[in-house]
């Protein structure tokens, strides 16, 4: 039923009571109500109600010789029977009214639809044996938790007697019209759940910290062994699971319900099972969007990478509190708080860890948060009134929480935590803007082709055989021009995608220009233009000592986009304004020109080394040559190219 309903776009329609080759099942009444019955309790569980129950008698009867013949002389008895979970139905069926009030020929079908029923409400079904029973059933899914925000499951529902009261939420008890909502404030479709009501939280720290298996505790709702059975089951590679590394970023979800209760992980029916992301999604009003990031220095820069492409709202700095924190946590530290990225800081293992390495632990984490380059003050969460003091203050405090993923503690604290997280970037807000998807990662479907996966960062689009859209930059800076024939968000097929969310979108592509796809690109509406030359705004982190003159070289982080650049021209920007201390400012230099050093700031023209890139004013930037050297914000694109 729920590959129906995604094939259906959300509803389908079942016959009872009919052969596959279509001739009747010579079933009677009881029968055929059981089958119906048995059908609402598996559309109950998988989040969907059933809006119309048509019971059909009369068709055929038994003739003087005993063969099966049907009635032409006589019609058929219809009647529209109310389903299981009437409240339900009803209130959908309410909804919809209300949503297409205003379109007159929605009005004239409900109407005739109407009078269908009033003919047959003084016609009942004939419950006797030997009365052959057909039933019809239009099943619709509810994409919206408030509507039936906790699904029942096939054991519960096979546990309740026939006429027991199911309980329904308070939005759904009173039926009347005029008390439902009508503003367009009070939408809870899952597209919106996944742009403006998803918090998309970076998961970063050393290489034994436990990110995996906290990630793995929070979205399976089941504490870790202690050796590595939370993590096992969000890990990728075959060689992660071995090795217990990181090694690539994934994101996985984390829903939580009106109320604050965090969505089960684990399959209601089937224990051993885990919910799909489309599971998840379907039944949250809040969703985490966890990125579980690599901590071994030499992952450094797809963790650099994963920060930079990642669009976090937050960060979680997981630290074990039985050693000190390493450089890699301090590295770590200053990558999210260059992009100004709010940082939460997670005690893990304190379950036999040592009063004395705790101490130490977060006596050296509250040194790294004091620092001047960091510039935040700690404040330790012990309970829900701390929760609530510092949600309006997350760029001046670092809150600390101490957990474990074995016993338990913290946990409860921590989910509260993430669900009382306000939305920090607003991608819905980008909605009227030119159509812009960043491009992550790339598959090669059989049966579909190519298939880009990645993040939607302005403008909406609706897939289809019209949706023409172009995909580059290519090698030589050029746009293929195909249609996106298809869209998936969170594993559910969609036709319409919006800023916020990720995505993944389906092209027409022929095998040649198939390969030309990489990571890094971007799918545009309109207008695509590419560039190997940009100007930005820098700062040179303090820190190790770099110098940075023409012709330095380094690799640059714009967004998905990552490249070796070299600057072309450097012109200093006034540091008397900003206040810098003399040993921070620019030097001239007369044989090489002008020097940057940690502390200075400058406007520098970049130049890629390889190819064109999609770049527009306004990025954020990031430069590394080894370790992170400096930020930045891209200013503008030059219209002509420098002559060498």
């Amino acid at each position: 039923m729920s590959y129906r309903l995604d094939q259906g776009n959300g509803s389908c329609m079942y016959q009872i009571g009919v052969e596959d080759n279509g001739c009747h099942s010579l079933l009677d009444y009881d029968n055929v109500a059981h089958s119906a019955k048995v059908l609402e309790f598996i559309a109950r569980s998988l989040n969907a109600v059933v809006v119309e129950r048509k019971i059909i008698q009369n068709e055929i009867k038994k003739d003087d010789k005993g063969d099966h013949v049907l009635i032409h002389d006589q019609k058929p008895i219809v009647v529209f029977e109310p389903s299981f979970f009437h409240d339900a139905t009803q209130h959908l069926q309410q909804q919809q009214q209300q949503q297409h009030q205003d379109q007159d020929q929605h009005q004239k079908e409900s109407k005739e639809a109407d009078d269908i029923r009033l003919s047959t409400q003084n016609i009942t079904t004939t419950t006797q044996h030997g009365i052959f029973t057909r039933c019809e059933l239009s099943i619709r899914r509810v994409e919206t938790h408030l509507l039936d925000p906790s699904p029942l499951s096939l054991q519960q529902l096979a546990k309740s007697p026939d006429n027991a009261q199911i309980n329904l939420p308070n939005n759904m008890q009173n039926d009347s019209p005029s008390k439902q909502p009508t503003s367009n404030s009070e939408k809870t479709a899952i597209g919106e759940t996944l742009s403006a009501r998803n918090i998309r939280v970076a998961v970063v720290g050393n290489v034994d910290a436990g990110k995996s298996t906290l990630i793995g505790t929070l979205t399976t709702s089941s504490l870790d062994d202690g050796r590595g059975k939370s993590r096992t089951s969000i890990m990728k590679h075959r060689h992660e699971i071995e090795s217990g590394r990181t090694s690539t970023a994934t994101s996985h979800l984390m829903g939580f319900r009106s109320t604050g209760e965090p969505i089960g992980g684990r399959d209601q029916v089937r224990a051993n099972k885990r919910k799909s992301e489309d599971e998840v999604a379907r039944e949250s009003y809040r969703v985490i969007t966890l990125m579980d990031l690599a901590g071994h220095e030499k992952y450094l820069k797809t963790t650099i990478h994963g920060v930079s492409s990642g669009m976090a709202d937050y960060a979680l700095i997981l630290v074990n509190s039985r050693q000190p924190p390493t450089h890699m946590t301090q590295h770590h530290l200053n990558l999210c708080c260059s992009f100004g990225i709010p940082v939460i800081v997670i005690f893990t293992k304190i379950d036999g860890c040592p009063d004395h390495a705790f101490k130490t632990s977060k006596a050296e984490v509250i040194k790294m948060l004091r620092a001047p380059d960091i510039g935040k003050k700690p404040f330790a969460v012990r309970n829900e009134r701390d929760i609530e003091t510092c949600m309006d203050k997350m760029h001046t405090l670092a809150p600390m929480i101490e957990s474990s993923c074995v016993t338990g503690d913290g946990i409860d604290l921590l989910q509260k935590l993430l669900f009382a997280l306000p939305k920090r970037r607003r991608h819905e807000k980008k909605s009227n803007r030119a159509f812009e998807f960043l491009v992550e990662d790339i598959f090669n479907v059989p049966g579909v082709g190519g298939v880009v996966s990645g993040f939607v960062n302005a403008g909406e689009l609706t897939v289809g055989v019209n949706s023409y859209v172009y995909v580059g930059p290519t090698d030589d800076g050029t746009f293929m021009r195909t249609v996106a024939k298809s869209a998936h968000i969170a594993r559910i097929n969609t036709s319409h995608v919006t800023s916020g969310q990720s995505a993944c979108l389906a092209f027409s592509l022929n095998k040649e220009l198939r390969k030309k796809l990489r990571r890094g690109m971007v799918v545009l509406k309109d207008s695509p233009t590419s560039t190997k030359l940009f100007d930005a705004e820098i700062c040179v982190l303090k820190g190790e000592g770099t110098t940075i003159r023409r012709s330095y070289q380094a690799y640059v982080h714009i967004l998905n986009v990552r490249q070796s650049a070299f600057a072309r021209d450097i012109e200093i920007v006034n540091h008397n304004a900003l206040g810098l201390p003399p040993s921070h400012s620019a030097h001239n230099d007369d044989d090489d020109g002008i020097v940057l050093r940690p502390g200075s700031r400058a406007k520098v023209r970049f130049e890629f080394a390889k190819r064109p890139e999609y770049i527009r004013p306004g990025m954020r930037m990031l430069f590394r040559d080894g370790r992170v050297r400096g930020v930045g914000i891209v200013t503008g694109v030059p219209t002509e190219e420098i002559e060498e």
